[in-house]
């Protein structure tokens, strides 16, 4: 039980593709069945930016994925609630996307709650967390987790994207594109070296080559997989095909 989850940070660390479906905190236990069988993914990634969600439906999704040895990568609502993260882990994601990044004293605020100590400050406590009860000891647990989760900054802005080398901290294990902010970003930028979404894509990946951080693509389209692998994407999240 649980060797897909268990084993997706190594695949991060072996440069592996990794491959990813979106869905609602809201959806049951056979609706997140029907996406995942129509595919070989290796995580479902949920939001809170844009969609509703509430902590207890979020730590009854959490655990349906559990049951199912899902690895659930969830974004935050806001970049200033990094301080959160710790708190958000405990009702049992994976993994943490924070959006909008641009400092990197958000870097260093999410690094700081994600792990726990001597990684980071994050506090012990939280019956939902992935694998809690495999673990009575605090201190295996949170080697364990240290080992386990997986942390994104999203990049949505030319300057985020420029600094990608930077943002990408010890601790961090991938950037991640928001293209629709960034299309707002490169409109306010028309003379810039950069003009689309995919040369800012290609510029991370280029930028971010032998540091053993991954680029994250929001691709949605399967027929678009090649593309972003050729330029050297390592993980990308698609839309649900049912």
């Amino acid at each position: 039980m649980f060797e897909n989850a268990v084993g997706l940070k190594k695949k991060y660390r072996d440069r592996e593709p990794i491959l990813g479906v979106s869905t609602a905190v809201t959806g049951d236990k056979d609706q997140i069945k029907r996406i995942l069988d129509a595919d070989d993914y290796d995580y479902i990634s949920a939001d809170a930016q844009h969609s509703p969600y509430n902590e207890d439906r979020l730590a009854e999704f959490c655990d349906i994925a559990a049951e199912m040895d899902v690895f659930v990568q969830f974004r935050i609502k806001h970049t200033f609630h990094s301080y959160l993260i710790g708190n958000i882990l405990d009702l049992g994601p994976c993994g943490i996307e924070v959006p909008q990044v641009e400092l990197e004293s958000t870097v260093d605020e999410s690094v700081k709650y994600f792990y726990y100590p001597q990684d980071g400050y994050r506090s012990n406590g939280g019956g939902h967390r992935r694998r809690v009860r495999d673990f009575p000891d605090f201190r295996e647990y949170a080697a364990w987790w240290n080992s386990f989760g997986v942390l994104w900054m999203q990049i949505e802005s030319v300057d985020a994207v420029q600094n990608a080398h930077k943002l990408c901290k010890p601790g961090v294990d991938a950037v991640s594109f928001g293209p629709t902010d960034l299309g707002f970003s490169l409109d306010s930028h028309p003379n810039h070296a950069l003009k689309t979404v995919d040369d800012c894509v290609a510029y991370a990946c280029k930028s971010l080559e032998g540091t053993g951080k991954a680029v994250v693509h929001r691709s949605y389209d399967p027929e678009l997989r090649s593309k972003y692998r050729d330029m050297g994407v390592q993980v990308l999240l698609e839309r649900p095909k049912v």
